[in-house]
């Protein structure tokens, strides 16, 4: 599992890294405005082979008319990916891990298998900012069996709906479609006719919270 350390420092901070990483995504609604970005929740996942950070992160952009809340996927690795410059947030200085690389974790293949663990019942998720402590609030849910969760293919889509992966597993063959929502709107209920989805709490202005869908499969 994954050890956070809260007390270190992080140059430059992830809130940093997304001012300037967010404006150029397709799905952002900001209209050349500089995002005034402040973390509003979130969870992380495990890497099975304890080398890659997993986080799930919720951001709120105040800079235009109204709020808006985004879901980002946070990859955290100790050397760059071969072939990843394209999903590359930034890179940050760790105060006890050094160098890290941030990406973005929809185009990570150890983000999106654990993912889709998490969908198919697989994988456990964890408190955002608490070493070793399952966050029962997170809840993934898939409609059928499966045999695995092992993953032989993802294909990933950016566009100005969010971010769209095209599964294949390993153990059948299967294809599915799960669409991540970049764009967070607290309350409002999966999509009628949906196979699966991750739904968590999400903040709403008032300072309470409601169950939101993070992800749905097609």
């Amino acid at each position: 599992m994954a050890v956070i350390h809260n007390t270190t420092t992080l140059t430059p901070t992830k809130l940093e890294l997304l001012a300037s990483w967010l404006p150029d995504q397709p799905w952002y609604l900001g209209k050349g405005e500089q995002p005034e970005l402040a973390r509003t929740g979130g969870f992380r996942l495990d890497d099975p082979e304890g080398e890659v950070g997993i986080e799930f992160m919720t951001v709120t952009d105040a800079s235009g008319d109204q709020p808006v809340m985004y879901q980002v996927l946070f990859s955290y690795r100790g050397a760059p990916i071969v072939g990843g410059d394209e999903a590359l947030i930034g890179t940050t200085e760790h105060g006890v891990l050094g160098q890290r690389w941030v990406y973005d974790g929809a185009h990570d293949p150890v983000v999106v298998a654990q993912l889709f663990a998490l969908i198919v019942g697989e994988a456990e998720p964890q408190m955002q900012s608490t070493s070793y402590t399952p966050d029962p609030s997170v809840t993934g849910w898939f409609a059928e069996t499966v045999a695995g969760a092992a993953l032989a293919s993802t294909t990933v889509t950016d566009d100005p709906d969010g971010t769209d992966l095209l599964v294949e597993t390993a153990e059948d063959g299967r294809r599915l479609a799960i669409h991540i929502n970049r764009v967070l709107q607290p309350g409002r209920p999966a999509e009628a006719g949906a196979r699966g989805h991750v739904t968590a709490d999400a903040p709403l202005p008032d300072g309470t919270e409601a169950r939101t869908v993070f992800a749905l499969v097609h």
